[in-house]
Order: structure tokens, then C-alpha cells, then sequence
């Protein structure tokens, strides 16, 4: 499907759409549930434990119109099994398994890996899970604001994470776990592969796109044209230039997902802990504030800097990244509350918490201080001769839906 939209002019509009040369997006995970998910995985098993050692398991778990506690819901790793119902669960049934997950961008958490929990959670993203996947998010059916097109995670993804707001905006550089079947239009990579003489990888792609789309220069650069959703990725066909913009890519994409992927890493940057984040209970961060003038972020009674502005405004889309991240782990978080497990939080800050942050910190400083390469590349491949959306491979309807996963039951393969 794709929205009934003016057609626009100039070489913008000649470009292929994102959604056309990656063909498979999918929603991201949607939890209407607040506490199968948070910062830690302690917090997780208390709300488990509570849970099932409640006298009104219904009251404590705040069923919604997708999500009862008397039900039974397939497995996500196995459609052809069904989960017991929750309702029938003895008190003392271990947490099920515990998986990283994308909250927003740049914001890992933890969630229950569990479909009695989660209203939708979109189960071909699990199963289409590896330790190679990884996942490009942006805005493709709404406008794009201010910042990078794109980002990226190693983790499955919520439905908001790019900005705090999504729909069907997550897109899968595999469309398996194993990372055999790329998620990329049928013959593309052959046609790009015979234009530079070399052979093309999904992953080289894939970090190609992310090099365009993840700064600030993109947004900037088309802010008119991108009042029609869905960005374009203009393709070079200057071989030098295509492998530059790989090798920015991916060094992006291994910063952006803290060094999970594609051999990155955190770099140290100048951020340092001046004052130390109490790890006591009555010294859990109840606020935060930033000192421009002196680039100091206070959380709680500890401090940081150098923090320089660019750094702590940071934003993707209106999505204000550093503010965000300790918004959600201050003493009363932000956002909504579901039911009376949304209570149970962290009895203090941690070492490791703190360790997040600077990661956060250390990884957008890289970000910013890449920015002006990244700008220059863009104008680079905008003023080359580049593909046309004619010029490449259509992708198949079969391609747009999600894979089939088969499961072996012992008596044949289910679908």
C-alpha cells in the first residue's frame, strides 16, 4: 500500500524510495503494558513475582482489549505452540526469557519476551531475530523533523522508537534469523554489483543508506521535498564514492549500536563523571538540569561535563535523546503508568546505569563530531550521477510481506 500523494519534480523525486529498495518494513514491537519492560532486569522479575502473587492477578496485570489473562497466545519463537494462560500460572513459574530491546533510539532497555504480555508483539520481528540483524528506524508514512532520517538498533525495536511516535517504520536488513535472505529487491544488488565491477553485499547497502540518511544533512537538505513521507535514497554510480559512503556507514551504524554490529565500538570521548551519581536509595535522581555555560549535566546530586550543547540537545524528529534516556530512568519516570507494577523501580542508581549514560553521551559526541563529513558526502552524491528509481529493479509483492517462518513439529513443516 502506499498513500495517494502529489507527484513531485526534480532529481529528488527520480530517486528510489527507501521502501522500495529495502521492500519489507514492519511495525515495531507495541506494548500498551508499562511494566513488562524498564531499564533493568531486576525490575522485570519483582513485576513477574508481584504479578503472579497477586491476590487479583487481573487488577495487577490491566488487561486490555488484545490482552487477557485467561487466554492463550502462540509462542513467539514457535508459532505452532500455545502459552498456558497466565491466569492458570503457579506463583512460583520462573520469568520467561528477558531480551534486550530497543526502546527509542539510542535507549536500550529490557523486556519480557513474551506474547501474553505485549498487545502486539509482532512476532515476524522476533523470529526474523539474529546476532546479525540489525534494524534501520525512521518516520516512512509521517513527516521527518529536525535531525538524522534514520537510526539504527541491534535490539528488535518498539513501535515508537525512532521518535517517540511510528507506525510501520521498522526496516529489517535480514528477513531471517540465520542473515541468509537479505532484505533488498531482487536484483538490485546484481545491478549495482555490475555497475562498480565488484560484488555488492545487503550489509554494504544497507550501511550505504545509512551514511545518507543517518545526519541531520538529510533532513536539512530536503526539508520541502520530504512534506511527502516515505525518503528517497539517491544511489551514486561512482564506485569510489559508493565505498566511501559504505565505510561511513558502517562505522555509523557500529557506533549506533554501541558496538554490536558490524565491528564497531565505543570511542571515550571527553564526557567525565565530576561528582559521582549516588548509588544509595535516598540518592536515586529524582531530577536532572544542563548548565550550557559550564556544559555540566547534573543528575541527581552528580555531575558530568564536559557535556557539550550539541551533545545534550541532541534530537531525532523532536525526540530529545539525553533528555529522554533520563526521563525514563528518574526516580518518578516519565510517560504513562498502565497498572499498580508500574510502581516497582530501581532501589538505586547504579554503577552500571551510570556507565550507560556516558556510553550515550560518548556516542553522540562521536555522532555530532562526524556530522560535517557526513554533510559533505551527501552534497558528493547528490552532485554525481546517480540511479534512477527506472534504472533498478521493482520489488515483488512477495517481497513487501513478511517471510514465512517454517517450524519443524516432528510430523511435517508447519508455516
Amino acid at each position: 500500500w502506499k498513500p495517494m500523494l502529489p507527484a513531485g519534480e526534480g532529481d529528488y523525486y527520480a530517486w528510489p524510495q527507501l521502501t522500495d529498495v529495502f521492500p519489507w518494513q514492519h511495525s515495531g514491537v507495541q506494548m500498551k503494558l508499562k511494566w513488562p519492560f524498564g531499564e533493568t532486569r531486576v525490575v522485570l522479575v519483582h513485576g513477574w513475582r508481584d504479578l503472579l502473587a497477586a491476590s487479583d492477578r487481573v487488577k495487577a496485570y490491566k488487561e486490555s482489549r488484545d490482552r487477557k489473562i485467561s487466554k492463550r497466545y502462540e509462542d513467539l519463537g514457535d508459532p505452532s505452540k500455545r502459552l498456558k494462560p497466565i491466569s492458570g500460572l503457579p506463583g512460583d513459574t520462573p520469568i520467561p526469557e528477558v531480551a534486550p530491546y530497543a526502546y527509542r533510539s539510542f535507549d536500550r532497555q529490557k523486556i519480557i519476551k513474551d506474547a501474553r504480555l505485549g498487545d502486539f508483539m509482532r512476532p515476524e520481528l522476533w523470529r526474523a531475530h539474529g546476532p546479525d540483524q540489525v534494524y534501520m528506524t525512521s518516520l516512512l508514512t509521517k513527516i521527518l523533523g529536525v535531525g538524522p532520517a534514520a537510526t539504527v538498533a541491534d535490539d528488535v525495536p518498539d513501535l515508537d522508537h525512532f521518535s517517540g511516535r511510528g507506525g510501520k517504520d521498522v526496516i529489517p536488513l535480514w528477513r531471517d534469523a540465520a542473515a541468509t535472505v537479505p532484505n533488498v529487491a531482487g536484483g538490485l544488488l546484481d545491478a549495482l554489483s555490475q555497475e562498480y565491477g565488484e560484488t555488492v553485499a545487503p550489509e554494504d547497502l544497507f550501511a550505504y543508506a545509512y551514511a545518507v540518511l543517518g545526519s541531520p544533512a538529510y533532513t536539512e537538505s530536503f526539508a520541502e521535498e520530504l512534506s511527502i513521507p516515505d525518503p528517497r535514497l539517491p544511489i551514486t554510480k561512482d564506485h569510489a564514492l559508493f565505498r566511501r559512503a559504505v565505510e561511513l556507514g558502517r562505522w555509523l551504524i557500529g557506533l549506533h549500536t554501541y558496538g554490536e554490529r558490524f565491528g564497531g565500538s565505543v570511542p571515550r570521548g571527553t564526557a567525565r563523571i565530576e561528582k559521582a551519581i549516588p548509588d544509595t536509595p535516598d540518592g536515586y535522581p529524582e531530577n536532572y538540569s544542563y548548565d550550557p555555560a559550564e556544559k555540566t549535566l547534573k543528575v541527581g546530586e552528580g555531575e558530568i561535563r564536559p557535556v557539550q550543547p550539541e551533545v545534550y540537545g541532541y534530537s531525532v524528529s523532536g525526540l530529545e535523546v539525553v533528555k529522554s534516556w533520563l526521563g525514563y530512568r528518574k526516580k518518578n519516570p516519565t510517560g504513562r503508568k498502565s497498572s499498580p507494577l508500574d510502581d516497582i523501580r530501581p532501589e538505586r542508581w547504579t554503577g552500571d546505569m551510570t556507565r550507560e549514560l556516558l556510553e550515550l553521551l560518548w556516542v553522540l559526541e562521536a555522532t555530532v563530531g562526524k556530522e560535517p563529513e557526513l554533510a559533505e558526502l551527501l552534497t558528493e552524491i547528490t552532485s554525481s550521477e546517480v540511479f534512477t528509481a527506472d534504472e533498478l529493479p521493482e520489488p515483488t509483492e512477495q517481497e513487501r510481506k513478511p517471510p514465512k517462518v517454517e517450524v519443524d513439529t516432528g510430523q511435517g513443516t508447519l508455516q
